[in-house]
């Protein structure tokens, strides 16, 4: 099957890629759906090669205009007011917006097989498109919206099976505390579990933070390249799981979570998010910030030792949910049968 992929971002740039055993959960899945027989295009703009100058397309396709295809695997886009609301070639506009209803109108509207990855959050409960016979909306959420369907963000299963949980707890942890990601509509979950914590802990957090009057004894880093990113986690010992409360009303975890754990830093999470047992076991939940500090105490005092490595054994394990060939499973069975559902 020849599938049109669209997304918005950078497929291995080495400048926003984030971390899933040296690639990012996007390529891991567009990976694993090459080695079981799909062909991959990306519809869009090679963001790669026009932006960052990272030349792929020896291993991957682009076409920007409008390939004959067997199916559409679109990562959902929403309106951003300035950004994607805006004429194309005015400054600061994207124009991935306008891209997504291109390609609706041409290729959904017209009965092709549709898979929409709802990955933020971001599409109506009653958008029209969830009623439409040959689109199925997956979302990255163990308890996605009724009628939608759970795609979590892969993980690779050849890291999984080869992460050595003892080896990684030997690492030297000169950080107590990190967190690596952006702002985005998680000041509440700040607030409540990491910047207490950071009055008594050395720390770092790295990503786009622009609204930081709140907490001036924070120490930020700013954005950080890939390479940095899985050097970080591993020099850290800790790091708070802080989710979006659409997030966290529905199970959903972002690559944060495997991309600590991968490095051998230990996730804290709040209990406040829907089944966290699923995800870190009960040793790691923590319930406001000065319960962050206390278990980041007691977690230094096991650094390096054997409880630390089975911490890490246990996160590892759960981490079997994201198992890309369950992922994989989950796109082969949409596309399935949208395609039988489809009209010819």
């Amino acid at each position: 099957m020849l599938i049109g992929y669209s997304f918005w971002g950078f497929l291995g740039s080495g400048i926003r890629e984030t971390p899933d055993g040296g690639r990012s959960h996007r390529r891991t899945l567009i990976d694993g759906l090459r080695a079981s027989g799909h062909e991959v295009v990306f519809v869009q703009a090679n963001r790669d090669l026009n932006e960052a100058g990272h030349d792929l397309t020896d291993t991957y396709q682009w076409d920007h205009g409008l390939p004959t295809i067997d199916a559409l695997l679109l990562e959902w886009r929403w309106p951003i007011p300035g950004r994607n609301t805006t004429v194309c070639g005015t400054t600061g506009h994207t124009c991935d917006l306008h891209r997504q209803r291109h390609l609706l109108a041409h290729y959904t509207a017209a009965g092709t097989p549709t898979l929409l990855w709802d990955k933020d959050r971001q599409l109506p409960a009653g958008h029209r498109l969830r009623a439409m016979d040959n689109v199925t909306v997956c979302e990255a959420a163990l308890h996605p919206t009724p009628g939608a369907v759970r795609l979590l963000f892969p993980v690779d299963d050849h890291t999984l099976d080869t992460a050595d949980p003892d080896a990684l707890a030997r690492l030297p942890r000169t950080l107590p505390l990190v967190y690596i990601g952006n702002q985005y509509d998680r000041d509440e979950a700040f607030d409540q579990y990491f910047a207490p914590a950071a009055r008594t802990n050395e720390h770092a957090v790295a990503g786009k933070w622009t609204r930081t009057e709140r907490w001036p004894h924070v120490s930020y880093l700013g954005r950080l390249a890939f390479e940095h990113v899985d050097g970080l986690y591993r020099h850290a010992l800790t790091t708070v799981l802080l989710l979006p409360d659409r997030y966290r009303h529905t199970g959903q975890m972002t690559q944060r979570l495997a991309e600590a754990v991968l490095a051998g830093c230990l996730p804290l999470t709040p209990t406040t998010i829907r089944d966290a047992d699923r995800f870190t076991p009960p040793a790691l939940h923590v319930t406001d910030g000065d319960h962050t500090a206390r278990v980041i105490t007691e977690l230094r005092g096991i650094a390096g030792s054997d409880r630390h490595a089975d911490l890490l054994r246990d996160c590892l394990d759960r981490l079997d949910l994201f198992r890309l060939s369950r992922q994989l499973q989950v796109v082969n069975g949409v596309l399935a049968r949208t395609s039988y559902q489809c009209p010819a």
